[in-house]
C-alpha cells in the first residue's frame, strides 16, 4: 500500500557528482514518498517515460544553451503527463525563465538544494499538473480525484475572481470562458444548500484561509445561468505559486445524486425508488429537463433508455425475499457500473430501471451502453445468482428526434423496449415512429388489467375432456375470458402474456383457481359427474413462495376435494427449477392434488428428468395434434409422444383435436383422454352443464 502512494520522480543528470548529491536527499525521511530514477542521456529518459508512470521530471542537464533546450524539448514532449521542474543555477535564471516557454513547469535555483526546498517544489510542480491534465485530457490522482472529459473544473485567483472553466463548467453554468474570466466566483458558480436554498460562499473562503483541500459536508444545488438546477457535489483545492503563496482555489465539480435520507425529506419523493442508492422519478425528470435543453442550445443528444428485466416477478417466489434485495440489488450494482457522470440511473418499476445518458455526441453511444447493460444483466446470472435466469430488454429514445421531454422519452423508450421482447429473450431496439400502434394496443391492455379483477370483467369458461376408452366426459378445463368495457372480448393469447410480463398473472390465477373449486363444488352439488376440474397454473403462482398454502386454503374454502382439482403446469415450467417443483408437487399429491404436464414436446425434457417429477399425465401439445394430417411426420411424432407416456406409467391427453382423422389416429395409438374443439368449444358454465347431466 505504502508504494502505491509514492510519486515516481525521474532525475535527468548528466554530471555525475551533481546526480549523487540529488540522490542523496531522497535517502532521507523528507523525501521519502517519492521515488528515483537517474539517468544520464535524454534518449535513457525518453525509453523510461515510454514504459514508466513519472509524475515529475527534474530536470539538470549540462551543456550549451541549444543543447539543454533541444533536451528539455524532447523532455516535455515525452513526458506523457508528467510535471518538469528545472534546476538551474544562480546566473542562468534567465536561462530557465526560457525554459518554461520551452514546457518546462517551474524551476528550482540549485545552488546549495535542501530536501526541503526540494520537497516544498514538488508540492508546487504537482499543483501545476492540474493544467496538464487539462491539456493533455487524463485523469488526476492526488487530493482530487477528476476526469477532465466529465468533470467541471473552475480555477480563481484570491480575490474571488475567475480565471478559468472547463468545457464542462462552461456546460453547467451556461458561462463560456471569454463572458465568465474575470467575473467574481459567486456570480458565475452559484449554488445554494439543498434543504434550505442558502447560498454557500463561505466554506469556500475558509478553504483559501486556511489553506486546505476539503470535500464539501453535502451536495449543493448549482443554479445554471438561464435559471436549470443542478444536484452537484464538489471538492475544492488551493493553488500555490512557485513561491508556495496561496494564489487562488480550484473548483472540481460533477452532477451528483441525492443520498436516500434526503430525498425521502422532500415533498416530491412520494414516487421514490425502492432502492435507496437510485434516485427518485422526479431528479430523473428534472436532469432530463436541463440536459435536454443545452444539447438543443449546444448541440449533441440526450438518450433515455428502459430496461425491463424479464424473471423480476418469480424472484420473491424463488427466494422469499423482498424484491428489493439479493438479487435486485446486484442487477442495480452491475447497472450502474456501466454507466459514469454526469449519466444517471434509477428504477422506476420492480422489473424495470431507466438510464439517462447526457452530452452524447450521436445516438451510438446509447447502442454501446445497452449492450453494456444487457451484458451486465447476464453476469447476475453466471456469477451472482445462478440459480434465476434474467433476461432482459432494453428500449432507446434519443432527443430531440424522439421526444423533447421526459415523458415523451420515457413512453417512446418504454416502446421500443416491448418491441425488443417481442423479437428476443435479450436485445435492445430504438424507438421507431411505427412502433406506436401496437405499443398503444399493449398499453391499453395494461392499464385495463390494473382493475379488471376489481370490476368483475373476467369469466371462465369450461372445455370438456373426454376419455377416449369410455367416450365419457372425465373433466372440464377453466379457461379464463377478459371482457373489456370498450374493447370487448380480448382473446386470453392477447392478455395472457401482457398478464405474465407485468406480473398480474398471479393475482389472475388466484382468482380463476377459486372460481373454478367454486364451480366445480356446485357441480358436485347438483350431483354432476364433472369428475375433475383442470386449472392451468402459471409459472410465476407454481413458484411463489405460499402457492400450496394458498391453494389448500382455496380448496378449504370452496369445499372441493383435492382429487377433483388437476393442474396444468407447462413442461418448461416444471423444468425451471426442478428441485423446487418437485417439492410443490410432492406437497400437492400427497393431499390428492393431480399434475398434469402441459405443452408436452415443445421443451426438452429429459426421461430423467420427468420420472422425478410426482405426475399423472402428459398432456400432448395442439401443435403437434394440428401436424397429424398436415406434416409429413406428424402422426409419427405424435405416436412416439404417446408411446413415451405409456413408457413413463403416465396418462396421456390430447389437447386440440379438430377433426375425426385426429380422433382415429388418437384412438388407435391407445390415447387415454382428449379435448378440443371437435368434441366442444370453451362455453360457460351454464352451456357445459347440460353435458354433465347426459353423461
Amino acid at each position: 500500500m505504502r508504494k502505491s502512494l509514492r510519486k515516481n520522480v525521474l532525475f535527468i543528470e548528466n554530471c555525475p557528482q551533481q546526480a549523487r548529491s540529488i540522490c542523496a536527499l531522497f535517502e532521507g525521511p523528507v523525501l521519502c514518498p517519492y521515488e528515483l530514477t537517474c539517468v544520464q542521456r535524454i534518449d535513457q529518459a525518453e525509453e523510461h517515460l515510454a514504459s514508466h508512470p513519472v509524475d515529475i521530471i527534474l530536470f539538470d542537464f549540462k551543456g550549451t544553451d541549444q543543447q539543454r533546450e533541444q533536451a528539455l524539448r524532447r523532455a516535455c514532449a515525452a513526458a506523457h503527463g508528467a510535471v518538469v521542474l528545472l534546476l538551474s543555477s544562480l546566473n542562468d535564471e534567465a536561462l530557465a525563465i526560457q525554459a518554461l516557454q520551452a514546457g518546462a513547469h517551474d524551476y528550482l535555483i540549485d545552488n546549495e538544494i535542501e530536501s526541503e526546498q526540494l520537497r516544498d517544489a514538488f508540492g508546487r510542480v504537482l499543483g501545476c499538473r492540474i493544467f496538464a491534465e487539462l491539456r493533455c485530457g487524463a485523469g488526476f490522482d492526488g487530493n482530487i480525484t477528476f476526469n477532465c472529459g466529465s468533470d467541471a473544473l473552475i480555477c480563481a485567483d484570491t480575490s474571488g475572481s475567475i480565471t478559468f472553466l472547463n468545457p464542462a463548467a462552461e456546460m453547467m453554468t451556461g458561462w463560456p470562458l471569454n463572458e465568465g474570466a474575470g467575473r467574481l466566483l459567486a456570480s458565475v458558480f452559484r449554488t445554494v444548500e439543498v434543504s434550505n436554498r442558502k447560498a454557500i460562499t463561505d466554506s469556500r473562503a475558509k478553504v483559501v484561509l486556511e489553506d486546505s483541500a476539503v470535500r464539501m459536508p453535502q451536495m449543493s444545488v448549482l443554479i445554471h445561468r438561464d435559471g436549470l438546477e443542478f444536484i452537484i457535489e464538489e471538492t475544492i483545492a488551493v493553488l500555490h505559486d512557485r513561491k508556495g503563496q496561496v494564489s487562488g482555489m480550484l473548483i472540481v465539480f460533477r452532477e451528483g445524486v441525492l443520498p436516500h435520507s434526503q430525498t425521502v425529506e422532500t415533498d416530491k419523493a412520494t414516487d421514490e425508488d425502492l432502492l435507496a442508492c437510485m434516485p427518485a422519478r422526479w431528479l430523473l425528470e428534472n436532469q432530463a429537463a436541463q440536459s435536454i435543453s443545452l444539447a438543443q442550445r449546444l448541440g449533441g443528444h440526450t438518450a433515455l433508455l428502459v430496461l425491463g428485466v424479464n424473471g423480476f416477478n418469480q424472484i420473491n417466489g424463488y427466494l422469499g425475499v423482498p424484491t428489493d434485495s439479493g438479487p435486485i440489488r446486484s442487477v442495480a450494482k452491475r447497472l450502474m457500473s456501466c454507466i459514469c457522470a454526469p449519466d444517471t440511473i434509477g428504477r422506476a418499476r420492480e422489473n424495470e430501471f431507466i438510464i439517462l445518458l447526457k452530452h452524447l455526441k450521436s445516438p451510438e453511444e446509447a447502442a454501446t451502453v445497452a449492450a453494456e447493460m444487457l451484458q451486465a444483466v447476464m453476469k447476475v446470472n453466471s456469477e451472482d445468482h445462478p440459480e434465476l435466469e434474467l433476461t432482459a430488454n432494453v428500449g432507446v429514445s434519443v432527443s430531440p428526434n424522439d421526444g423533447l421531454d421526459f415523458d415523451a422519452l420515457i413512453k417512446n423508450a418504454r416502446i421500443a423496449m416491448h418491441h425488443a421482447g417481442k423479437n428476443e429473450r435479450q436485445g435492445y431496439r430504438f424507438y421507431q415512429r411505427e412502433m406506436s400502434g401496437g405499443a398503444r394496443i399493449h398499453q391499453s391492455i395494461e392499464r385495463g388489467l390494473a382493475c379488471a379483477l376489481e370490476r368483475n370483467e373476467f369469466s371462465l369458461h369450461f372445455q370438456p375432456k373426454v376419455d377416449l376408452k369410455t367416450g365419457t366426459i372425465s373433466g372440464a378445463e377453466a379457461l379464463s375470458r377478459w371482457t373489456h368495457p370498450t374493447r370487448g372480448l380480448v382473446p386470453p393469447g392477447q392478455f395472457l402474456p401482457i398478464a405474465e410480463e407485468s406480473g398480474m398473472i398471479q393475482s389472475i390465477d388466484a382468482w380463476v383457481l377459486r372460481e373454478a373449486c367454486l364451480q366445480g363444488r356446485a357441480w358436485e352439488n347438483a350431483g354432476l359427474c364433472a369428475k375433475t376440474i383442470v386449472v392451468n397454473i402459471s409459472q410465476a403462482k407454481l413458484q411463489s413462495k405460499d402457492f400450496p398454502e394458498s391453494l389448500f386454503a382455496i380448496l378449504d374454502a370452496t369445499g372441493l376435494e383435492p382429487s377433483s382439482l388437476e393442474l396444468d403446469i407447462s413442461e418448461f415450467t416444471l423444468t425451471k427449477r426442478p428441485e423446487r417443483a418437485a417439492f410443490v408437487l410432492k406437497t400437492l399429491m400427497d393431499r390428492g392434488v393431480r399434475v398434469t404436464v402441459d405443452n408436452f414436446g415443445m421443451c426438452n425434457s429429459s426421461l430423467k428428468s420427468l420420472q422425478k417429477l410426482p405426475i399423472h399425465a402428459l398432456k400432448i401439445d395442439r401443435s403437434f395434434i394440428r401436424q397429424i394430417t398436415t406434416a409429413p411426420n406428424g402422426a409419427t411424432i405424435v405416436q412416439a409422444l404417446i408411446g413415451l407416456g405409456r413408457k413413463l406409467n403416465l396418462c396421456t391427453i390430447a389437447e386440440g383435436v379438430e377433426t375425426s382423422e385426429d380422433l382415429e389416429l388418437l384412438w388407435s395409438e391407445n390415447c387415454d383422454e382428449a379435448q378440443g374443439n371437435f368434441f366442444c368449444q370453451p362455453v360457460p358454465p351454464e352451456r357445459i352443464t347440460p353435458l354433465f347431466e347426459r353423461a
